[in-house]
């Protein structure tokens, strides 16, 4: 794979870690190796008692402002009371947060309770105002139709991007799930994302997801502003990859 297309994926990468056995020392490595002599990725994932820390160590390394930090909330089964959501954003935020990636409640969606959906998506984008909200549908645990149906409510509440997985209880990313979402962003001609994540751990299954994106929406439209990969062993590949194609 040519030089240039390793980079676009390093690009577009978060750099993920939420083991529920993280500690500081752990997470503040993980940070740091962000800083590569290759390019940065789009931002890092960490659980949320790490954000202030992360966006620490980021600075301590030049990459704040280039490097967005991105949590979780609702996480991992999108079934946390509202007020704990809603206050999770908020501390979020406060300790330096750029990004929260909400778990949808997708067990009240297929459950018919679309209203408590709507306003748990309602609250988070009204707390995460300036913040870039991207919305997890949990693609591997819906059907098609009810796919498209947690696309278009996380559409119609202010998501900036519709995120496929949590990859912890369901599958996660598929090119089929992901086309799918890309349908419905079209459909809808919606400022808004794509993000894959759950099991993508090659450099070849990265690049068909960006070229998904391309072949559907147009080779320009998957910039880091608008498309994501999240992942936590491919940045070492990516690296490994650019090193022998020196």
């Amino acid at each position: 794979m040519c030089p240039d297309r390793l980079r676009a994926l390093l690009g577009r990468l978060d750099l993920t870690r939420l083991a529920p056995d993280d500690d500081a020392d752990s997470v503040a490595a993980f940070c740091a190796t962000a800083a590569s002599r290759h390019g940065a990725p789009a931002a890092v994932c960490i659980l949320p008692a790490f954000v202030e820390l992360a966006a620490r160590t980021l600075d301590r390394h030049g990459l704040s402002g280039t490097v967005r930090v991105a949590t979780v909330a609702n996480f991992p089964g999108g079934d946390r009371p509202v007020d704990a959501v809603f206050a999770g954003i908020e501390r979020s935020l406060a300790d330096g947060a750029d990004e929260i990636d909400l778990v949808l409640p997708w067990r009240d969606l297929v459950a018919g309770r679309i209203e408590q959906a709507a306003a748990l998506l309602d609250g988070a984008r009204k707390r995460s105002s300036g913040a870039t909200l991207k919305v997890i549908l949990e693609t591997g645990a819906l059907t098609g139709r009810q796919l498209d149906r947690a696309a278009d409510l996380a559409l119609d509440h202010g998501a900036d991007f519709l995120k496929t997985s949590t990859g912890v209880d369901h599958p996660g990313a598929s090119p089929e799930a992901a086309g799918r979402l890309l349908q419905r962003i079209s459909a809808r001609r919606a400022p808004c994302g794509l993000k894959v994540s759950g099991g993508i751990r090659t450099i070849d299954a990265a690049s068909a997801y960006l070229a998904l994106a391309e072949q559907r929406m147009g080779p320009d439209w998957p910039s880091p502003e608008r498309f994501r990969i999240g992942a936590s062993g491919l940045l070492d590949r990516l690296l490994e990859a650019l090193d022998a194609s020196r």
